[in-house]
């Protein structure tokens, strides 16, 4: 995991469990959590645990 500051969310783009859906209406997704939605994951992980996510694992640069 990269230094992170732990008062903001992670970016979901940047991480190894984010993935683009077939979904219209639920575009971005989660693997790890199994979250599918209109807004990014980590946002939706803050909204039910009221804490950013933990999980945040930065995605192999090519």
């Amino acid at each position: 995991m990269e230094n992170q500051d732990p008062r903001r969310a992670p970016d979901c783009l940047k991480c190894l469990h984010f993935h683009v859906t077939w979904d219209a209406a639920f575009p971005r997704g989660c693997t790890l959590f199994g979250v599918k939605s209109r807004n990014l994951p980590s946002i939706e992980v803050y909204k039910a645990t009221g804490r950013h996510c933990p999980s945040f694992e930065a995605r192999p640069i090519r």
